[in-house]
């Protein structure tokens, strides 16, 4: 029987409203891609062909240190409204913007010739990256019903990888040496003014493009309240810096000064090593501190955001295993670059070309192929089966380090020249580097798209904003701090037990997910379905 007029219109306004706030999700996955390429591996890339050594390489890796804490000024986007576009497009436009000036002010900047300065660059960019982020979340997250919130993550890693191929594997093509001796080729400086002028244009499409959002009935707090416990814990947080800086050295070199002297690390890794060791213990001693200063600042919006979430069941635990499961992916992946680069001795294109270009590709394929699982075999299924892929992912790593290149046979990649892409010359695809880069991309970009899918689930709708960055940050944990550490640990133990560490961390996630499957399961229930049944 046919369906009334009335009905079937209903039926494909629906429909093109979903696939709509499809587009929407793809739209601001790349919007969030782009700029963390820019402060992870593009960076990383800039960094090496520059002459910078590994270790600081991976020290600098810390620039990406406010997408941990983004959770503390994520209140402020819960608590107040830019005027004239609203809450979440309003902070959407402002920090676009201010992200087009960062990177063009970093293009001017050189790595080599001003560490520091080049450095804090980094550091603003990544700071407002992550304000992007924080209201990119929680836009996503109260746009996308429960039932959509698997195949939109999968569509957010989409558009997420397709600005990593842009700044990331086309970028890496483009600086090619070759491809400059070519006259084709770009400088980093020009790159980084190309990605300016692509957050420019993502402004203008976030003001005119994307829908509003239906008003959530909130309970807003006092606004000086807010305000002065932002900068309450802004104090607490520099002033635990400076007391870090200034005992965390000594007290870290007379920890662990026994243990290095009879030990034969060449003395610059020693040195890694306490500084890596003072580092935890700045950061042992300020969170607590910032956690002090919210309380007695009245922090309302961070502190109730934080009570609505810790009230539910398992939260602790859940923080846990946010930190654990993509723990050993970061791992492996945090110097992915000076890996293939230096140690492997791939060129700049082959790079650009298999572990950016194909392999983002590949985690596109990943992202979609485990979106469209998730409508199958549930949450807790998938974020489990995704895991042990990840995990065994990283032995691929080990393979290639202790075997080396040209051990399985390649490919020959053509010169090609696409108008807004070229490659001078004929590139050689290493058939082991393919393999590798092919399974881990593909492993990963289903891992990616069964967490988001589940980040999304734990959120309350009146706190967005606080409780995903809160989530979020414990995400980027493994790929922010592991930096330092890599970079020590690769140097000191060597490639190949480098990567079996990396395996080995990926572990722990998976014996918590195993514990934690009751309650993981109860998240893949729509309230409001469930509501209508009853």
């Amino acid at each position: 029987m046919p369906l009334p007029p009335s009905a079937a219109v209903a039926g494909r306004t629906r429909r093109l409203a979903t696939l709509y706030r499809a587009f929407i999700v793809t739209l601001l996955g790349f919007a969030s891609g782009l700029p963390l390429a820019l402060t992870g591996q593009a960076m990383q890339a800039w960094l090496t062909l520059d002459g910078v050594d590994i270790a600081t390489i991976g020290f600098l890796s810390l620039v990406g240190l406010p997408y941990t804490f983004k959770f503390l000024w994520a209140p402020l986007m819960d608590r107040f409204d830019p005027p004239w576009l609203g809450r979440r497009r309003g902070w959407l436009v402002v920090t676009q913007l201010a992200l087009a000036g960062a990177l063009w002010v970093l293009a001017s900047v050189s790595p080599s010739g001003s560490i520091q300065v080049f450095a804090l660059l980094a550091v603003a960019v990544a700071f407002i990256a992550a304000s992007q982020d924080v209201v990119i979340d929680a836009y996503r997250t109260d746009l996308l019903p429960k039932p959509e919130r698997g195949l939109g993550a999968s569509l957010n890693v989409m558009g997420y990888r397709l600005a990593m191929i842009l700044s990331g594997g086309i970028a890496l093509i483009w600086t090619d040496p070759a491809n400059a001796a070519s006259g084709h080729g770009w400088t980093w400086p020009e790159v980084y003014r190309f990605m300016a002028a692509v957050m420019a244009g993502a402004a203008v499409l976030s003001a005119l493009a994307l829908p509003r959002l239906a008003v959530v009935e909130r309970q807003l707090t006092v606004a000086r309240n807010d305000l002065i416990g932002f900068a309450a814990v802004l104090a607490a947080v520099a002033l635990g810096y400076l007391v870090s800086d200034r005992f965390g050295p000594p007290i870290a070199k007379a920890l662990l000064g026994p243990l290095l002297e009879g030990s034969s690390l060449a003395p610059t890794l020693q040195k890694r090593w306490v500084d890596l060791l003072a580092l935890m213990l700045g950061i042992a001693f300020t969170l607590p501190l910032a956690a002090w200063a919210a309380r007695r600042a009245r922090f309302e919006t961070l502190l109730g955001g934080l009570r609505d979430y810790f009230g539910q069941s398992g939260a602790a635990a859940f923080l846990l295993f946010i930190v654990l499961y993509k723990l050993g992916d970061a791992f492996a992946g945090s110097l992915m670059t000076p890996f293939l680069l230096k140690s492997m001795a791939y060129s700049s294109a082959e790079v650009g070309v298999v572990n950016k270009l194909i392999g983002l590709w590949l985690t596109i394929g990943g992202a979609l192929i485990g979106g469209l699982l998730m409508l199958k075999i549930g949450l807790w299924r998938a974020l489990m089966l995704f895991g042990l892929l990840q995990m065994f992912s990283n032995l691929g790593f080990w393979w290639l380090a202790v075997n080396g290149r040209d051990v399985l046979p390649g490919l020959t990649l053509p010169a090609f020249d696409w108008g807004f892409i070229q490659l001078a010359q004929a590139t050689p695809v290493d058939g082991g580097l393919l393999m590798v880069i092919a399974f881990e991309n593909l492993s990963g970009g289903m891992g990616t798209a069964a967490f988001v899918a589940f980040l999304m689930g734990l959120c309350n709708q009146r706190f967005t904003a606080t409780q995903f960055a809160l989530l979020s940050a414990f995400a980027s944990v493994g790929r922010v701090w592991v930096g330092p550490l890599a970079g020590v640990l690769a140097e000191s133990i060597g490639w190949p037990s480098f990567f079996i560490v990396s395996t080995v961390l990926a572990a722990p996630a998976l014996g918590m997910l195993w514990w934690l499957r009751a309650p993981v399961r109860a998240l893949e229930v729509d309230p409001r379905a469930a509501a209508t049944n009853d």
